[in-house]
């Protein structure tokens, strides 16, 4: 699960290390520059090159959501900048658990833009 660069770099890296991805989560694209044209986040573009399934939900309210999630019978999620803060019946999916990757030092330099 995530959206911009530095998660798409992780991504990159689980892949070519072998990791099998099930599917990956990340923002709704999104309008930007004068045309305010979609843009896909950098993750959706990895993913798409690799032939992942791409999930880009709004939230995790909805049962449906997190069932398409729990459909997937992940082992592990790997969270990078995703731009939410997930709900604990997300956190519960995947069978080993799951690992958020920060940018910086956690606590002192905590927040989205560290």
């Amino acid at each position: 699960m995530g959206t911009p660069d530095i998660a798409a770099t992780c991504l990159k890296k689980i892949l070519a290390d072998g990791f099998e991805v099930v599917g990956v989560y990340t923002q709704p694209d999104r309008p930007k520059g004068r045309g305010m044209k979609l843009v896909a986040s950098p993750v959706k573009e990895v993913a798409l090159h690799a032939n992942i399934p791409v999930f880009q939900p709004e939230n995790f309210r909805d049962e449906e959501t997190v069932e398409a999630l729990r459909a997937l019978k992940p082992d592990i999620c790997a969270v990078v900048a995703y731009g939410r803060i997930l709900p604990q019946k997300v956190l519960d999916v995947p069978t080993l658990g799951c690992i958020n990757i920060h940018a910086s030092l956690l606590p002192k330099y905590r927040g989205s833009a560290p």
